[in-house]
């Protein structure tokens, strides 16, 4: 069986064949760093990991761009209410994005492209779109006609009748359902020079634009999340496909991490963050978590289908250092069909750690047997499935970071026990112990700040 994906566009699930035999090229929309990333942004990213190991195990090289939208109207406004200059803010928390990625276990993409970087490129999309007679300026804006587009609505499955793009009507606007390419400077805002006056870019414009930059005028797979099927990917599509690109051959789209039954989001205020969850859980369970459940499935989150996910990994976890101790260093095995077909059958994550249980199973009764030959070869297979899930716990980056975690659990746990003392110190009125416990901390590079919620402590800088 070779890989089959659900591809949004076609509404079933298709062969994957590459456009090129030597490369595989994906694009998906990364973050949109207004603030510190949670888990539901950092769900997409690991499941289009997954995907990129996938189809890299046998050595295939996969080209795989991830964009980052660092111009846009959440920044300008997160940024003002801050105080703090725009680009300062989005580069601040784009660093927390990527270092979230890195702390699950995701691959660092090929390229991660950001739109400020690429106003010329998107200048000669919206160019070749006007002479195409499928966009139009007005007033310092340029739109898109989605009239001029005869197949727009084809991806979301959409009547063009009933859309609303989810964005003002516009005066400069020929039709309420036009999309904008470019948006005329305000004041106070950042603006780059056109021919149609200083402005900044819509949302659309940057991905088609950035997408062909680096992966050409056809490529692979466009990936991103449900709630960007409508508008911003047929925007995608419609404005690339108008201008004479063939853009995205297929497009998946993953599901939303929700709590209490809603999309997890800040404007809703019900967001899980990366690192508060880091603080009582090992990244790679994790990861587990986040990748066990099928990527076109919601996961409903709470803490006890989390620490079920924990469980279920330390359950493969502890077989392998078991094996390991009991039979020497445990090599990579094959993968059983079983597994290949499961990941094959639209990367079917479920069906896959399915697998991987059952072999652990397998591999923990030869070990009660005696069977170090059954129990080899069980602890090589289940080491090779967790490898291309990017969870093997024999990787070095988990190792180093788990050393990392317990040191700072260590650390904690001293710190706690002194601000404890200082805290009683000062209840009691005796400042010069209260003084000195701070001193040696301050003297040990930690900064104490008190709270109305307690005293709290970070590294100096």
């Amino acid at each position: 069986m070779t890989l089959h994906i659900y591809d949004t566009g076609a509404r079933a699930l298709r062969e994957f064949v590459p456009a090129r035999e030597d490369r595989t090229s994906i694009y998906v929309c990364g973050p949109t760093p207004q603030g510190a990333p949670h888990i539901g942004h950092v769900r997409g990213a690991l499941n289009y990991d997954v995907l990129r190991r996938w189809l890299a195990r046998d050595g295939a090289d996969v080209l795989l761009v991830r964009n980052v939208t660092d111009i846009d109207d959440k920044i300008l406004n997160r940024a003002a209410e801050a105080g703090r200059p725009w680009w300062e803010w989005a580069a601040t928390h784009e660093r927390a994005f990527e270092e979230s990625y890195a702390a699950l276990g995701c691959l660092p993409a090929s390229l991660a492209p950001r739109a400020t970087g690429h106003i010329t490129q998107m200048v000669e999309l919206m160019q070749r779109l006007i002479d195409a007679g499928c966009a139009y300026a007005s007033g310092g804006d340029v739109y898109f006609s989605v009239e001029a587009f005869p197949g727009y609505g084809a991806l979301s499955g959409q009547r063009l009748e009933e859309m609303q793009q989810g964005e003002s009507a516009a005066s400069g606007k020929k039709d309420p359902r036009d999309f904008t390419l470019w948006k005329a400077s305000k004041p106070g805002e950042p603006s780059w020079p056109t021919p149609w006056g200083p402005g900044r870019p819509g949302w659309h414009l940057e991905c088609s634009a950035m997408a062909t930059v680096y992966l050409g005028e056809t490529f692979d797979i466009h990936g991103g999340g449900v709630d960007l099927i409508f508008p911003h990917h047929e925007n995608e599509l419609a404005q690339s496909r108008a201008a004479g690109d063939g853009f995205a051959r297929y497009w998946m789209h993953n599901a939303w991490v929700t709590l209490s039954g809603e999309k997890m989001s800040k404007s809703l205020g019900n967001v899980v963050s990366i690192p508060a969850m880091l603080e009582h859980t090992r990244p790679q369970e994790l990861r587990y978590y986040l990748i066990s459940a099928h990527y076109r499935s919601t996961i409903e989150y709470s803490p006890e289908a989390l620490e079920d996910a924990v469980s279920g990994y330390r359950r493969l976890e502890s077989f392998l250092r078991r094996a390991a101790g009991r039979i020497g260093s445990v090599a990579r095995g094959e993968l059983p069909g079983e597994f290949i077909a499961a990941m094959d059958d639209d990367l079917g994550t479920p069906k896959a750690f399915g697998v991987a249980h059952s072999v652990t199973r397998e591999g923990n009764a030869a070990l009660e047997s005696g069977d170090e030959a059954g129990a080899r070869a069980a602890a090589g297979s289940v080491r090779a499935m967790l490898d291309v899930l990017g969870l093997d716990p024999f990787d070095e980056q988990w190792a180093e970071r788990g050393a990392q975690q317990a040191a700072h659990s260590a650390l904690g746990t001293l710190v706690d026990g002194l601000l404890e003392r200082r805290a009683k110190a000062r209840s009691e009125r005796d400042f010069a112990t209260a003084d000195l416990v701070r001193d040696q901390l301050t003297d040990a590079g930690i900064a104490v700040e008190d709270t109305p919620d307690g005293p709290q402590w970070t590294f100096k800088d």
